[in-house]
C-alpha cells in the first residue's frame, strides 16, 4: 500500500535514527519494571501480575520501565488509593532525562472520601511544561481497575482512560509548536505526598491516620511500541507497517472527546486568562 508524502517524510526522519527496533512484551512487571525507590514500600504478586505502591508518613514509593521507548500505545491498569486520599498524588508518566526533557504525564490527585479524584494532564518539550488539562471521572477510580492510555506516535499524543479519548496534544511543529521526536522515554509511576498542592490547592491535608495508602497496578501491555533497553542503541519504527504510529481520533472518538470535555473538564491551559494574560500557548489557537 502506498504510504502519504507526509508519512514518507517522516519514515525518512526516523531512519537517521539507525536500526529498527520492535518490541512487544507481555505484562509482567519482574520482566517489565524496577522498583526504584521506597525501601520496601513497593512490591511485586502474583508471579508478577500484580505490582502494589505504598504511601506512609516516613516514605513514599515508585518504580520505573527497564525499557526506554520512541513512541508507543502504552496500557495501564490502575486501582488508585481508596477512601480519604487527600493530599495524595498517584503519578504515571514517561519521561526522558536531562535539562531539556520531553514528558507525558497522568497525575491523579486524591480527595477527602466520598469527593472525585482529579486526573492531571501535562506535556513538556524540551524543558516546559505549563500545558495542564484536568479532568474528573465518570466512575469510582478506586473501586476497581481501570486503563489509562498514553498513545504517543509522530502525529499526535492521545490520553485515554478506558479506551475513550480525554485528550488530544497534536504535533504542530510544522506551525512552531514543539512536539517530543528525539527523546526516548522511560515510564515511570509512584505514590507520594503533595498536601501543600494536590487537594483542593492545598486547603486539605493528607490524614496519615489512613495510612498506609495503597495503589495497585495489572495488566502492563507495551505490545504496540518502539523501545531499546541501553541507551547504546537508537530507537526507531517502520511506519509502514506499525498502523499504530499513525493513528489519530475518527469521527466516533473525537465526540467521545467532547463529551468528556464539555461534562468532566474541570482546568485548561488554553482558557486560564488570569495564568497567561500575555497570551495563551501557540498550540491553544491551532
Amino acid at each position: 500500500m502506498a504510504v502519504p508524502a507526509t508519512k514518507k517524510a517522516l519514515l525518512l526522519s526516523f531512519l537517521g535514527f539507525g536500526f529498527f527496533v520492535l518490541v512487544a512484551s507481555a505484562g509482567n512487571f519482574y520482566d517489565n519494571f524496577d522498583i526504584t525507590w521506597g525501601d520496601g514500600r513497593a512490591d511485586i504478586y502474583e508471579s508478577g501480575q500484580l505490582l502494589t505502591c505504598t504511601l506512609d508518613k516516613v516514605s513514599g514509593s515508585g518504580f520505573q520501565s527497564k525499557k526506554e521507548y520512541l513512541y508507543g500505545k502504552i496500557d495501564m491498569k490502575l486501582k488508585l488509593v481508596a477512601g480519604n486520599s487527600a493530599g495524595t498524588v498517584t503519578a504515571y508518566y514517561l519521561s526522558s532525562k536531562g535539562a531539556t526533557w520531553d514528558e507525558i504525564d497522568f497525575e491523579f490527585l486524591g480527595n477527602v472520601t466520598g469527593q472525585p479524584y482529579t486526573i492531571h494532564t501535562n506535556v513538556f518539550t524540551g524543558g516546559k511544561g505549563d500545558r495542564e488539562m484536568q479532568f474528573r471521572l465518570w466512575f469510582d477510580p478506586t473501586a476497581d481497575f481501570h486503563t489509562y492510555t498514553v498513545h504517543w506516535n509522530p502525529l499526535n499524543i492521545i490520553f485515554l482512560v478506558d479506551g475513550i479519548p480525554i485528550r488530544v496534544f497534536k504535533n504542530n511543529e510544522k506551525n512552531g509548536v514543539a512536539y517530543p521526536t528525539s527523546q526516548p522515554m522511560r515510564i515511570y509511576s509512584s505514590l507520594w505526598e503533595a498536601d501543600d498542592w494536590a487537594t483542593q490547592g492545598g486547603r486539605v491535608k493528607t490524614d496519615w491516620n489512613n495510612a498506609p495508602f495503597r495503589a495497585s497496578y495489572r495488566n502492563f501491555d507495551d505490545k504496540s511500541s518502539c523501545s531499546r533497553t541501553s541507551n547504546l542503541t537508537w530507537v526507531s519504527c517502520d511506519g509502514n507497517k506499525n498502523s499504530w504510529m499513525w493513528t489519530t481520533l475518527n469521527n466516533r472518538q473525537m465526540g467521545q472527546m467532547y463529551w468528556v470535555q464539555k461534562e468532566f473538564m474541570v482546568y485548561n491551559y488554553c482558557t486560564d486568562y488570569k495564568r497567561f494574560p500575555q497570551g495563551f500557548a501557540k498550540e491553544c489557537y491551532l
